[in-house]
């Protein structure tokens, strides 16, 4: 009851003071847990699209490595398959006695490169193509009027890639212009 004379008491503009500095009160409580609120919406959403990205970024690296797996034994085996070939290069065709192993190595040749194609291993063998330094590595350059300057003459070991990554670059000789003929100095003059 002593609450109630109180209020009763006070002044009418107390009152109103009052009550307007609560309404502000509330006001401000109001304004901070919208901007706390609107805070913790945007960390949110951050924290979904890091999400994602880590899952994202997981799936590529998922991807890669299941695509990239026999990189490494791939290199491995190239050895074998330019062994075969210098092979096949160094033996006589005609020579009756070795046909049998001759044909013996064409036979495991060809089973060894389908099966590399199989795991998407392509051979890069550029010969007569234009010089390309992201595939190719030039061992040396040689003077010819046969091919066009700055293409492929001759390869010495072919390349390959693996799912559209160089795994060996392909060695090669690449053809420049011939040099212009030194002009004749008149020695009369």
């Amino acid at each position: 009851m002593a609450d109630e004379q109180n209020l009763d008491t006070q002044n009418p503009d107390e009152l109103a003071n009052a009550s307007a500095f609560a309404g502000d009160d509330l006001v401000a409580r109001v304004h901070a847990l919208e901007e706390q609120l609107a805070t913790a919406q945007d960390q949110s959403l951050r924290m979904a699209a890091d999400l994602q990205n880590v899952r994202r970024r997981a799936e590529q690296d998922v991807e890669k490595a299941h695509k990239f797996a026999l990189e490494k034994f791939a290199g491995d085996l190239l050895p074998v398959l330019d062994s075969l070939e210098r092979g096949l290069e160094l033996s006589n065709p005609d020579d009756e006695a070795i046909n049998g192993v001759r044909e013996g190595m064409e036979l495991t040749l060809k089973l060894f490169l389908d099966t590399l194609k199989r795991y998407q291993l392509d051979v890069l063998d550029p010969h007569g193509a234009p010089f390309n330094p992201e595939h190719h590595q030039a061992m040396a350059m040689q003077e010819s009027t046969n091919v066009e300057p700055n293409s492929v003459f001759k390869v010495f070991q072919k390349g390959f890639m693996l799912n559209g990554r160089l795994l060996r670059p392909a060695m090669v000789v690449v053809s420049k212009a011939p040099a212009a003929a030194s002009p004749s100095i008149d020695e009369q003059a």
